[in-house]
Formats: C-alpha cells, sequence, structure tokens
C-alpha cells in the first residue's frame, strides 16, 4: 500500500513540477478555440504530444539512450511557424465568443487525432515539455515495472486535469476580456517566444523576439487598417 501512495506522489510531483506552464500554453490555445479549431484537437494534441514525451522518455526504464537534446530543440521551429502564420492571417480566423461546440460523432473524433490542428497541438506539446524528458529519464530509471504503470497512469489523468483546468480558466472574466481583445495578436507572439526559447534557451532572446513580434504585429495592423480606409475612400 505504501508502494502505491509513493507511486501516486511521485506523479503528481513530477507532473506538477514539469507541466505547470502548459498551464498557460493551454489557456492560450483554448482562447482560439473557432470553427476549424477546436477543443477535441487541444485535447487530443495534448494527449499525442504527451505521449511522445513518455515514449521518448521511456528508454531510460531499459537503460538505453534518448534523443539528442539537439535534435529535441529543433522542435521549437514549430511554434515559430505557427505564430508567425498566426499574425499574417489573425484577421481571418479571430475566436467566436460563445461560440457553441456540438457533440462531436465517433468518426469526428477519430478524424481529430489526424488533424493539422491536432498535429501543430502535439508538436507545441512536446517542444514546450522538451526539458521534461530529462526529468522523466531518471524517474522512470529508478522505478519498478508496477510503480512506473501508477506514475504513467497519475500522469495521464492529469493531462485531462491540465486541459480542463486551461478550459475554465478562458472563462474568468478578467482572462476572458483580455484573451478576447488581444488574444489574436498575443497568442502568436508568445508563441513565437515559446519557439525562440526552446531553440536557444536564452531568455533575453525570447523576450526580444516577444515584443519585435508584438511590434510587427502592430505595424501589420496599421498597415491593414490604412488599407483599407483608403479602399472605402475609393469606393465614396
Amino acid at each position: 500500500m505504501s508502494g502505491l501512495v509513493t507511486a501516486i506522489t511521485t506523479g503528481i510531483t513530477a507532473f506538477t513540477a514539469t507541466n505547470i506552464d502548459d498551464i498557460v500554453i493551454l489557456t492560450l490555445l483554448f482562447s482560439q478555440i473557432n470553427k476549424t479549431f477546436r477543443s477535441r484537437h487541444i485535447l487530443a494534441g495534448q494527449y499525442l504530444g504527451f505521449a511522445a514525451l513518455i515514449v521518448a522518455s521511456l528508454p531510460g526504464f531499459f537503460g538505453g539512450l534518448i534523443i539528442p537534446q539537439d535534435w529535441i530543440r529543433l522542435l521549437g521551429l514549430m511554434p515559430i511557424i505557427i505564430g508567425v502564420s498566426g499574425l499574417l492571417k489573425r484577421e481571418e480566423d479571430s475566436p467566436e465568443e460563445g461560440a457553441e461546440e456540438t457533440e462531436p460523432s465517433c468518426p469526428s473524433i477519430v478524424r481529430s487525432f489526424f488533424s493539422p490542428q491536432t498535429c501543430n497541438v502535439a508538436a507545441i506539446a512536446f517542444a514546450n515539455g522538451s526539458d521534461n524528458i530529462s526529468v522523466y529519464v531518471p524517474l522512470f530509471a529508478n522505478s519498478e515495472l508496477d510503480s512506473l504503470l501508477i506514475i504513467l497512469s497519475v500522469f495521464f489523468s492529469l493531462v485531462g486535469v491540465w486541459c480542463y483546468t486551461a478550459y475554465k480558466l478562458t472563462y474568468l472574466p478578467a482572462i476572458a476580456n483580455f484573451l478576447t481583445e488581444n488574444g489574436n495578436t498575443f497568442v502568436p507572439c508568445i508563441l513565437i517566444g515559446l519557439g525562440v526559447f526552446i531553440v536557444t534557451e536564452n531568455v533575453t532572446w525570447t523576450l526580444l523576439s516577444v515584443v519585435s513580434s508584438y511590434i510587427f504585429s502592430l505595424i501589420l495592423g496599421f498597415n491593414t487598417q490604412s488599407s483599407s480606409e483608403e479602399q472605402e475612400k475609393l469606393s465614396i
């Protein structure tokens, strides 16, 4: 019984310590829900990304090698690409307030696991959790098989808890209002900063990338507004 309690406690502690920052990323992702990007894409992508982290860490249990850290860092390019893409087309896919999600059918759920949206979320989850591997490898290496299975069960249960918590956070008035007004610009900038941090592991470059991408988005928005005003004048 003490072994069970120890394994559960270890699982909760390890997951919380290595995934607390995921709450922020998930909250930002849930704030971007629209007709083509649904909650199920985020849930499926988060589980896929986390499962990939576990698979990459399991060789520690068997005493093998892990994926080279330099290869994992390259995954930071994915959030950068997604962020830049989001800045360039943020006017097209604005989040819909109060958009109701119909209950997805079984085939729809299956398709969600193979959609580009799910793959994007999975890539972000894996890249953001690349540092988790350095914690999970020794943890798994020092665990017996029964303890490992319990720890993994706790991990995958907490992924769902994390997603639910992040989803609910988007409905808090202060957070909801901020994300509604600034989400289309703020989220891509954070993703770019996240990608830069994963690739460089340099806080200064990360902050510079967030600030510069935000300034770029303001300039882009100003140019778009100016073009719209000119077209309106010409039409008059």
